[in-house]
């Protein structure tokens, strides 16, 4: 919200009045307040997220949506493609499939040794009923010799269990799909696997500063303020429908050398120099 404000105040919005809803992970709020929002009849919606992108888009055809982060926008029939949307949808995508290869050559990197990996979504929230990572993440888990498994959570209690019974097959590894059940449990599945002693990596640089081991992905921030650009133009009478669909630029690759030491993960200097940050 912040580098939303922040972007159309540079952009000479400054008094703009927002109405902000969010409905936490929980899919029946989140479908209540699309259909509020589209009641309101604003002159644009920004979205964060399939989850929100969803039943928002399911409500109208014709007020104009921003979105920040929805995957495979043409394969969920958002947009008619990426150059040319075509309708009233458009926006900046955040995650592809083969992130999922390079979030594990990361936990790799940081544990030689692990032996198994594990994905973390639920499938309610999550793109394409939480596969869009599945087929990426095995190709990439079987190049390197190692297992893999997609854990299906739809609750606290799936989270803590399935996180315990990982820690109980081997060195595994977790790595943690971005998703806003993910973002509204994100202080839980730090804790978890702190917990169980399992190095886990996140999509969102914020994990790995509330003490997640490793984060890597979009820089969220920069994407939601080139979104605020969209949302200029679209106010200023351009039409989404020829605004393409762009992908994000920025990436950020965060440590936090507290959660490595307390996991007994030693980060190689290599990996240290890459680094955008550095928790210490």
């Amino acid at each position: 919200m912040a580098a939303f404000r922040d972007g159309l105040r540079a952009l000479g919005w400054p008094n703009i009045k927002i109405e902000a809803r969010w409905g936490g992970g929980n899919v029946e709020r989140t479908n209540a307040y699309a259909a509020e929002l589209v009641g309101l009849s604003p002159d644009v919606i920004f979205a964060y997220f399939n989850a929100q992108l969803g039943p928002l888009s399911r409500q109208t055809r014709t007020i104009p949506i921003v979105f920040v982060g929805a995957s495979d926008p043409v394969g969920a029939r958002y947009v008619e493609s990426l150059s040319r949307p075509g309708g009233n949808i458009t926006g900046f995508t955040l995650y592809e499939p083969s992130l999922a290869g390079k979030w594990l050559s990361v936990l790799r990197e940081l544990s030689p040794s692990l032996s198994r990996i594990a994905l973390l979504v639920n499938p309610a929230t999550a793109v394409l009923r939480g596969t869009f990572y599945n087929k990426a993440l095995s190709d990439a888990a079987a190049s390197l010799g190692i297992e893999s498994e997609i854990m299906n959570v739809s609750s606290s209690e799936d989270i803590e269990t399935g996180i315990a019974s990982l820690a109980r097959q081997g060195v595994s590894g977790l790595i943690v799909a971005p998703d806003t059940f993910s973002e509204v449990n994100g202080d839980l599945i730090v804790s978890a696997a702190a917990k169980h002693r399992v190095p886990t990596v996140y999509a969102i640089s914020r994990y790995a500063k509330r003490g997640g081991l490793v984060s890597y992905g979009p820089n969220v921030p920069d994407a939601v303020r080139r979104a605020t650009t969209y949302v200029d133009r679209i106010l200023r009478g351009e039409n989404p429908a020829d605004l393409p669909v762009q992908a994000p630029i920025k990436f950020d690759l965060v440590i936090n050398l507290n959660t490595a030491k307390a996991l007994g993960v030693t980060a190689p200097e290599s990996f240290l120099l890459r680094a955008d940050e550095v928790i210490e």
